[in-house]
């Protein structure tokens, strides 16, 4: 093998010295240096797994499963094709895109291996929380923010009174008022960011925000979708009507129209509660424009959250009346994204913090008359 690795850098720097380009040349000398540490590299793997393979056997032996075995020979496969791959060609075909290539697999098998071996010590340890630990070192989400001295806050900027837009239009409601405390704990800037409710998802994962703090309801998509922080307050989905309604109850429904917030949680429990096949339902993007249309007489109801239906009937100044009988009672919370544990902790500790020195509290009476966090 040194003697035909001797001849293919002769042959490269003959090659190079044809062409009198110095740029040329200059890739060319890369390219020798390359596949000069690529047969040490070879060399130091071999010695390795052979090891470790040597190992491997003693363990069948012993009759413990194999997989160690498998993934150090796997591995060496790896390694060995990726190093007869670089010298079975000539050096007038040899490019720095095949080099790269070459040893991006190279890396990337060992890397693998090297990610199973630690998972295999890590199992037969039976040590799962050294696992959680390493990921939870390698989240710096609390960091970013406080690095970029800002927290981006997503919400539906018509829902009152939670977050919207008022009559001077800035954003304003509870959650506002309560993001803005943790804010000035952190150190940080409060940045309101409106989004579309039916993308929330999306607008949160691709970095539109940091989070989504706007009356957000707890349910199981969401909880597999994002992280969400503790509960902050107890919600219920209402039917809301005008005040000269005949309708009274849930039963007088049926054959009714009923407008509801498109992508909210309110959505998804009414089309598949029993009541579904018995009324028509007008999805709709803002809670806004589903009491217009109620107002208008589009629709003949609107199912939304109570906390919105109750501010609504005593602030709006229209003549609207809650049903007593509702669907669903729930819990608002936070959302993050799945892996931002340290911004999560970081918001969900203030909260308490807020909790027990009364600011919290303070805030609620501000807007509902008295304090009805459930913040713990």
């Amino acid at each position: 093998m040194p003697r035909h690795f001797a001849i293919r850098i002769s042959l490269l720097i003959i090659s190079a010295l044809k062409t009198k380009k110095r740029r040329k040349f200059a890739e060319i000398l890369q390219i020798s240096a390359v596949l000069f540490i690529l047969p040490i590299y070879f060399f130091i793997f071999v010695c390795y797994y052979i090891k470790v393979i040597f190992k491997a056997c003693k363990t069948l032996r012993k009759e413990i499963k194999m997989k160690k075995f498998l993934t150090a020979l796997i591995a060496f496969v790896m390694c060995f094709s990726v190093v007869t791959t670089a010298f079975a060609a000539t050096p007038d075909e040899i490019s720095e895109s095949d080099v790269a290539s070459a040893l991006t697999l190279g890396l990337a098998g060992c890397s693998s291996n090297g990610n199973s071996s630690t998972a295999d010590s890590s199992a037969t340890a039976g040590d799962s929380t050294s696992v959680t630990e390493s990921k939870a070192e390698g989240d710096n989400s609390l960091q970013k923010v406080k690095d970029a001295g800002q927290f981006i806050l997503g919400l539906d900027a018509t829902f009152k009174p939670m977050g919207y837009t008022d009559e001077n239009g800035e954003i304003v409601g509870f959650d506002i008022d309560v993001a803005e405390e943790v804010c000035n704990r952190l150190g940080v800037k409060l940045v309101k960011q409106p989004i579309n409710w039916d993308t929330l998802t999306t607008d949160l994962n691709v970095g539109k925000c940091d989070c989504v703090w706007n009356g957000l309801s707890i349910n199981e998509e969401r909880q597999e979708k994002m992280n969400l922080s503790e509960p902050y307050m107890k919600n219920a989905m209402v039917f809301v009507v005008k005040g000269d309604s005949t309708v009274a109850k849930m039963d007088d429904l049926k054959g009714k129209k009923i407008s509801v917030q498109n992508g909210s949680s309110a959505q998804t429990i009414l089309e598949n509660s029993a009541i579904k096949d018995d009324i028509t339902i007008s999805p709709i993007a803002t809670n806004v424009e589903a009491l217009q249309q109620l107002e208008l007489g589009v629709v003949d109801a609107v199912f939304l959250d109570e906390v919105v239906a109750d501010y609504e009937i005593k602030n709006s100044g229209k003549d609207y009346k809650k049903l007593a009988e509702g669907l669903e009672e729930e819990q608002y919370a936070i959302a993050f994204r799945k892996n931002d544990q340290a911004l999560r902790d970081a918001v969900q500790k203030t909260l308490s913090e807020m909790k027990a020195d009364g600011k919290l509290g303070e805030i609620s009476t501000k807007w509902f008359g008295s304090d009805i966090t459930i913040v713990k």
